[in-house]
């Protein structure tokens, strides 16, 4: 039987559950059911502080049950009342942050229709933030505003960085969460500086480092270019550390100065129909949980200045010796409308597994599905599978940047993989929105001698007409099943 998953609020109630049978389903909640052709379901005007119980069926297989709740009705904390402006003028974070402040279980702060500046703010347990429909978290592009700095992990390393635009925990890779029981949602957007407070943030921080880069020419010449080092410091939109059951819903997500959401150490983040923008954003995933454990991302739309999704767990030595794997990653009914797709890596020292991604539509992308890693980096990536999806490319193999550093104990390995019924369309949309051809599947394993891709499995899967075939090399144990040529 699958787990069946819920989330609630006051009025609604979303159930979610594993594709362990093809649909349709057949979900019976309260006495009433209703057809899904989806995974996951949504039950609007529904009474506060009441019990239902729900059922999903495909067919005649029950595929799980359970008694669900909604929540009581939330008090509400308006910001208007804490003397924010919310006339997009005025500097409201000192207000916003003294409703945070004062907000405690079973209350909320209500962000309602305006545009709020602000800088840097910071959430706690046992809350909500409810930004209104078309009520605008808008941060600034001074780097100024994301001070002090926090304890923080960029691309596999941890380090200081600019604070975020909302802030969840604190660091500490030895421990367990210190933040819980947190919902963002309603109609509104999130949404920060951008492009402008990126390469702002970079100026800073090349000139606070201006003695470091001078006498270290070697290091800077083997980054992607000469943004990385300065550029680690930047602050993402949402960053949660050592956080447990964080649900975002229903929201705009945009233009943070580098990742969106970016969460690391933390278990049990639930982020379902939002919508992310950070086109024009160099570096500017959308959702990238790191060292991370049963996180899932649904009904989720993404136009992003880089990865779609980056699934990561460190960098090189430091990775290796925190050891914390990223795994029970669940993805589905996502679309990339622009960007670079699903994507394993770089940084993935701590190992990756059992990540499971189905109906989602990665046409629209650069990669479509990656796994990528240095040779540097040790680690594992194990057990992804691919079911009922649509991808530009399947792509594995080894990259020149973000290079730097002292290596790992060993050469990565990638292995146990399932593609099923995924169709592969041999195209790469590049960042003019231009389409490419390319190899359909290209799977390029490591030099050393057990490190070769391997175990991989294509079963059922349709390459699109005009791809440019299969490479593989450095690979073995592969099974391609049933594998048809459009």
């Amino acid at each position: 039987m699958a787990e069946l998953n819920y989330a609630a609020t006051a009025n609604t109630v979303t159930l979610w559950w594993e594709k362990s049978a093809p649909g349709p389903y057949a979900v019976n909640f309260g006495g009433e059911t209703r057809a899904t052709e989806r995974t996951h379901i949504t039950f609007e005007n529904l009474p506060p502080d009441t019990g239902f119980r729900a059922s999903v069926q495909a067919g005649d297989t029950v595929l799980g049950a359970l008694t669900v709740r909604t929540e009581k009705v939330r008090a509400r904390l308006d910001v208007r009342d804490f003397g924010a402006a919310g006339d997009g003028i005025a500097m409201d974070t000192a207000a916003l942050q003294a409703a945070i402040d004062a907000c405690g279980p079973h209350q909320e702060v209500y962000v309602p229709a305006g545009t709020y500046r602000t800088g840097a703010l910071r959430l706690h347990s046992d809350m909500a933030l409810h930004v209104d429909e078309g009520a605008v978290l808008q941060g600034t592009a001074d780097p100024k505003d994301y001070l002090p700095r926090i304890r923080s992990r960029f691309e596999g390393i941890e380090m200081e960085c600019y604070s975020s635009l909302l802030n969840l925990g604190e660091l500490d890779h030895a421990a367990g969460p210190n933040c819980k029981n947190v919902l963002i949602y309603g109609g509104g957007t999130i949404a920060s500086g951008g492009q402008e407070l990126c390469l702002n943030v970079i100026d800073a921080e090349r000139e606070r480092l201006r003695e470091f880069l001078a006498a270290n020419a070697e290091l800077v010449a083997s980054c992607e270019n000469d943004h990385t080092i300065p550029g680690r410091a930047r602050p993402r939109l949402i960053n949660m550390s050592n956080c447990e059951n964080i649900r975002i819903t229903g929201l705009t997500l945009k233009n943070g100065a580098s990742w969106n959401l970016h969460f690391i150490y933390s278990k049990k983040i639930v982020t379902d129909h939002c919508t992310f923008l950070s086109e024009g954003v160099w570096n500017g995933d959308g959702w990238d949980p790191d060292s991370s454990e049963d996180c899932t991302l649904f009904a989720c739309r993404f136009f992003t200045g880089d990865d779609m999704v980056a699934v990561k767990s460190g960098k090189n030595p430091e990775g290796n010796e925190i050891n914390r794997p990223t795994r029970r990653i669940r993805i589905f009914d996502c679309e990339s409308a622009f960007g670079h797709g699903i994507v394993v890596g770089s940084e993935m020292s701590g190992g990756v597994e059992d990540v499971w991604v189905w109906d989602c539509d990665l046409g629209q992308a650069m990669q479509g599905i990656e796994i990528k890693a240095t040779p540097k980096r040790g680690g594992y990536v194990r057990g992804l599978r691919l079911t009922d999806c649509a991808v530009a490319r399947v792509l594995m193999h080894t990259v020149p940047y973000n290079d730097d550093g002292v290596p790992g104990p060993d050469q990565p390995v990638f292995e146990n993989c399932l593609f099923e019924r995924v169709r592969i369309l041999g195209q790469s949309l590049d960042h003019d929105h231009v389409l490419r051809r390319t190899p359909a599947i290209e799977l390029v394993g490591f030099s050393k001698p057990g490190h070769e891709i391997r175990n991989m499995t294509f079963t059922d899967c349709t390459l699109a007409e005009g791809n440019l075939g299969v490479i593989l090399q450095k690979c073995r144990g592969l099974t391609f099943k049933n594998l048809c040529c459009e």
